[in-house]
């Protein structure tokens, strides 16, 4: 039987924002989301499918720092603000 990805499980109190980059640069996007002091976890969907999972008071922190690493990555957001 074939594995199938499928999202992660997030509790409430939690914002998951998605992220697509190449696949070359997860383990650097990941590295650097983990060193800023437990803000997210970084889940692979496949590839460089990502989510990243932070808790609801530390979203505005969360979206600045992805929209930084973004940029510098030229990687793509694909997830809803809320």
């Amino acid at each position: 039987m074939a594995r199938q990805p499928v999202p992660p499980c997030v509790g409430e109190g939690m914002v998951v924002r998605r992220v697509v980059l190449r696949s070359p640069d997860v383990v650097f996007f990941k590295g650097v989301v983990e060193a800023c002091e437990g803000i997210a976890a970084v889940f692979a969907e496949h590839g460089g499918e990502l989510f990243v999972a932070a808790p609801v008071g530390r979203q505005q922190e969360l979206d600045a720092l992805l929209d930084e690493l973004c940029a510098e990555l030229r990687a793509t957001r694909v997830d809803e603000r809320t």
